[in-house]
């Protein structure tokens, strides 16, 4: 048996052609406007990444970028100011921060109309009771995989490998909304490979290079990878991947340093999976594509 792959792209070109359409018939252009605080070299690729795909949709984007040493208070002011003003439909404030800076107090001080993130308590507790909410990106794109690959979600066993609240409890809550029967499993899970075979659906975001193998997956299932890892050995490299992408994957780690690989190890789920998604190419093309959607949730909400 060969897997069906699930590729991110043509669902994230799908859904931003969505939002665009959605754009143009506006009387109003919506405004997303990002924070970004130090030089962290990721942070600034994925900044870089919003803000293009933004203005590509006719989205106003606003990038502040910050210093390292921005202090709690500078921040506050800023996401009080972006608070305030009624041209700011979104407000994203890209992580990790500083370690001076305390990401809770400032995610919670975003207006949660305009949580584009859908991080706010009270847009995760809107989430949990099934209200209309602005919901994290990540998870919302794994829903749209599923739906958009005409997988079914309700009654489907699905069990969630990782807790985390950016993607494990929020995936865990939209797979309910979607009637599935869901299992959450985390480090303290005992025989966590019993549990997760038992998943028509299994969601691994536990952030542990190619941790998901042949015994945690069930024969025909759907596996969501939303992981995504730095490899650097190549004798790890020789335990994920088949013999089709294996020399790809070595001079990959020859000329660069290091191959990317999901939770999931890609040449198991090949083998035993009913369908899956990669890495590189899978929910992480999602994931900006619904900030998209959140953005022109958050304007139509606010502006009528």
């Amino acid at each position: 048996m060969s897997a069906t792959i699930l590729s991110g792209k043509e669902f994230a070109e799908a859904i931003k052609r969505e939002v665009a359409a959605e754009i143009a018939a506006l009387s109003f252009k919506p405004c997303l406007a990002v924070v970004r605080v130090g030089e962290d070299p990721a942070s600034a690729v994925y900044v870089g990444s919003k803000v293009r795909t933004a203005e590509e949709l006719g989205i106003i984007s606003e990038h502040r970028h910050m210093p390292a040493e921005t202090t709690q208070a500078e921040l506050m002011r800023v996401v009080n100011e972006l608070n305030s003003r009624d041209d700011v439909d979104g407000i994203l404030v890209q992580l990790p921060l500083p370690p001076q800076i305390d990401e809770r107090e400032v995610l919670e001080a975003i207006d949660p109309e305009k949580d584009v993130d859908g991080f706010h308590p009270v847009n995760v507790g809107k989430l949990w009771q099934g209200q209309r909410s602005l919901v994290p990106c990540t998870p919302a794109g794994v829903i749209e995989i599923l739906k958009r690959s005409g997988i079914g979600i309700a009654g489907m066993n699905a069990v969630v490998i990782g807790r985390s609240n950016i993607v494990g409890k929020p995936m865990a809550a939209l797979l309910i909304k979607e009637s599935a029967t869901v299992t959450i499993c985390h480090s303290k899970t005992s025989d966590l490979a019993a549990v997760a075979s038992q998943a028509d659906i299994l969601v691994a975001a536990i952030g542990r290079a190619g941790f998901v193998r042949a015994e945690h997956i069930k024969p025909g299932a759907t596996v969501i990878d939303v992981g995504i890892n730095n490899v650097t050995s190549e004798d790890l490299a020789r335990e994920l991947f088949g013999e089709d992408e294996i020399d790809k994957r070595l001079n990959t780690i020859a000329k660069r340093g290091f191959t990317l690989v999901g939770d999931v190890c890609p040449k198991d789920a090949k083998a035993k999976a009913g369908a899956f998604t990669p890495v590189p190419g899978g929910v992480g093309l999602l994931t900006v594509a619904m900030l998209m959607k959140n953005t022109i949730e958050a304007a139509k909400a606010r502006r009528g």
